[in-house]
């Protein structure tokens, strides 16, 4: 006996084991929380120095509403901590910036700003993420002990995590979606705004759809070979190992090059975010919003580690669903009181048809003690949320917003920042380090010349603008290296509105393609080959206009007309001008394996004459599978040969005129990079006033300069009367 006694005074018990385990695990935590890096600002701002004197007495006060409202939050949040004492505590009525409790269902404020715009949610959530600068919490694991409100957000343009949200829910809200502000758990990379191991937003490319193929019902089904269950099973096993092994050196792989280590507050840091439900605005399913970054989450993205509960300007709900596994498994249809825990019974009844006989007068004593159990939320103590254009027009407080991802990094303007326009401009890199540009990529806004984006290769230095309808030459997009003349252009239009068609022309300097749509004739694309200019007219010093590029080759391709027959509907025709061949191909028909072809040839030892046509069976060849006796008539052939030269002098001169537009396009560039001008919107009077006291003082200075120049020119001739007075 007096041994076991011993034993049992030296041998520690499990619960004692646990006790020290989970005090080792709060030790490591706390020293983890002291030693977690904190992302500030440059300039720390106080916000114990803001001036609250300005404030309604809403922001100092509560309502005897708001104090009732309180008194049933503290019961709500007693009966929690009894019934779920393993929790963390909820965040239900935090200080404001006037250090007054508030519920923070009545801090959310429903408000549809003025901006077409921001009736949307992406540009809602851009705005908000532009305006506000990120400030992170105090305590990484655990809620802040105050919530100001989204004006003194606005004006002061800063704020963390849940001041981020509850502007961003009021915003949507307002514009009429069914939006919700969550307390939660996230990553680090969330938390902190890390984007650097993300792909940018601009370079991912939409998923590819696969293309179903129908099964044929009726293939033959050939037995399969007998296989062993075993053996299959031991392969899955062998798989699985060695998949496993894969992921152990990967993941060895990752830690030798230098990736983040796995963060000691996993799961534990806390983040707020917005929470969408379908239904309203044609929302088809549930989505999460980054307050953050602006960007839309699946409810199933690992980022998201859990949430604590959820609220709107109405009603407030606790999740009452398991997280460890992250939110990919929750469930968010709010009237499920097993998943989550709402804080006022909402009873919406219906009411009574028309059909149905009177209720009894218990259900009327019933009714009247639901609705007097029932709880209105009073309205919010913030008021209206404003934001001027200007600031709309200006979200960025630092005057530009840059971001980083992996290999890329996106820079941000406000609208009229810079003279030539510039937003927004992604830089793609080869490295993470971001040292070797691959691709540069700018976006314009309120251009005269209507270009709204410009991609350059820095491998290639391939330039490629893109304008947007209505440019006086009609451009889509033009791609170049440099802007002299036959050095490599690539310019597409808006075919529509062309007579022509044409809808792409690339021009070197010795060959151009044209690409045509829509045209009457089935013409769809035609190239030109030119010769080397006379090089003694060049060292004469002669323009380009006056010594052209001699014409070699004109081939045109034209589509299937089907109301004519194949053998009389042209496919390919060459022009070989030097050579004066004139070369026909046919389409073939369903049958046909061989296209039929009439070639014209000049006749060898005879002087070619401007108006004359010569035709003969030495000079024409034919290859003519056709049944129609038509092409072998030699007055058909020979009126052939006259349209065709007709429509080759008609070529040339269109040829010229293609070559005359590059040019005109190359001019028209060159004046519009040089004298970039910015359209202001009828809307924005700030700017129109500031267009119009430049204008007036550019007139002023010009009237000075005139002035100057005639008293100028008035002392001038003063003097010289008097010399030639003097002389005289």
């Amino acid at each position: 006996m007096e041994i076991l006694e011993e034993r049992e005074e030296v041998e520690e018990t499990p619960e004692d084991a646990i006790s020290s385990n989970i005090s080792d695990f709060l030790d490591d935590l706390d020293k983890a929380v002291e030693e977690a890096p904190v992302t500030r600002d440059e300039s720390d701002f106080d916000w114990s120095s803001i001036d609250t004197s300005h404030l309604p007495s809403s922001y100092k006060t509560n309502s005897q509403q708001e104090k009732e409202l309180l008194q049933l939050a503290d019961h709500f949040f007693q009966q929690y901590t009894h019934l779920c004492p393993d929790r963390k505590p909820l965040f239900i009525h935090p200080l404001n910036e006037c250090g007054v409790q508030k519920f923070v269902s009545t801090t959310v404020r429903p408000t549809l700003l003025p901006f077409p715009d921001l009736y949307y949610w992406s540009d809602c959530a851009s705005f908000v993420c532009d305006y506000l600068i990120m400030e992170p919490l105090k305590c990484p694991i655990t809620p802040p002990s105050s919530l100001y409100s989204p004006t003194t957000i606005l004006k002061y343009r800063r704020g963390n995590c849940f001041d981020f949200t509850v502007l961003l829910c009021s915003l949507l809200i307002g514009a009429g979606y069914d939006a919700y502000c969550v307390h939660g758990y996230a990553t680090l990379e969330m938390c902190s705004l890390d984007q650097t191991q993300e792909l940018c937003p601009l370079l991912r490319k939409p998923p590819e759809v696969p293309e179903e193929e129908d099964p044929n019902k009726y293939r033959i089904k050939y037995p399969l070979d007998p296989q062993s269950k075993f053996e299959l099973q031991q392969a899955k096993k062998e798989e699985e190992t060695e998949s496993a092994q894969e992921e152990e050196r990967e993941e060895e792989v990752v830690m030798e090059v230098g990736m983040p280590k796995r963060d000691p507050l996993h799961g534990l840091r806390v983040h707020a975010w917005v929470l969408v439900l379908p239904g309203k605005r044609k929302v088809p399913e549930t989505f999460f919003i980054n307050p953050f970054t602006g960007n839309q989450h699946s409810t199933t993205d690992a980022c998201f580690l859990g949430i604590e509960s959820i609220w709107n300007h109405r009603n407030y709900w606790v999740n009452m669903q398991d997280c460890r596994k992250g939110c990919k498994d929750l469930s968010f249809d709010l009237s499920d009181s097993l998943c989550w825990e709402i804080m006022f019974s909402e009873r919406n009844k219906p009411s009574q048809s028309p059909t149905e006989s009177p209720k009894k007068d218990t259900d009327d004593v019933q009714e009247k003690g639901e609705i007097g159990m029932s709880f209105e939320m009073p309205l919010s103590w913030v008021t209206q949320i404003r934001v001027s254009y200007r600031e709309y027009e200006n979200p960025f407080s630092r005057g530009k917003k840059v971001i980083l991802y992996d290999k890329a990094k996106l820079e941000k303007w406000a609208a009229y920042a810079n003279g030539d326009g510039l937003v927004e401009r992604l830089t793609v890199y080869a490295d993470s380090d971001r040292t070797e540009e691959l691709e540069v990529k700018e976006w314009f806004k309120h251009r005269e010349d209507l270009l709204y984006m410009r991609e350059v290769n820095k491998q290639t230095q391939l330039i490629t603008d893109h304008f947007r309808p209505g440019h006086p030459l009609l451009l889509k997009a033009h791609s170049y290296t440099s802007l002299d003349p036959e050095t490599g252009h690539t310019v597409e239009f808006y075919h529509t509105a062309r007579v022509d068609g044409l809808w792409k022309r690339f021009e070197n300097a010795t060959e151009m393609t044209e690409y045509f749509v829509g045209r009457e004739d089935f013409l769809h694309m035609r190239h030109i080959e030119f010769g080397k200019r006379d090089k003694e007219m060049e060292n004469t010093g002669i323009t380009a206009d006056a010594n052209p590029r001699p014409i070699v080759q004109i081939k045109e391709y034209f589509h299937r007309n089907p109301e004519k027959p194949a053998d009389e509907d042209i496919e390919e025709r060459i022009f070989m001008v030097i050579d004066d061949i004139i070369q026909l191909t046919y389409h073939l028909e369903l049958h046909d394996t061989i296209a039929s072809k009439v070639v014209f040839c000049r006749v060898i030892g005879r002087e070619k004459r401007e108006d004359e046509i010569f035709l003969s069976r030495e000079n024409t060849v034919k290859y003519e599978p056709w049944s129609s006796e038509k092409h072998r008539n030699m007055l058909h052939l020979y009126d052939l040969l006259w349209e065709l030269r007709a429509e080759q002098k008609e070529l040339k001169h269109q040829v010229r005129d293609s070559e005359a537009e590059i040019l005109n396009i190359l001019m028209a560039r060159e004046d519009e990079e040089a004298n970039i001008k910015l359209s202001i919107s009828m809307y924005s009077t700030a700017k129109r006033g500031q267009q119009q006291e430049a204008t007036v003082l550019e007139e002023e200075q010009n009237s000075l300069d005139n002035e100057s120049q005639h008293i100028g020119g008035e002392a001038e001739s003063l003097t010289h009367h008097t010399a030639t007075s003097s002389t005289v």
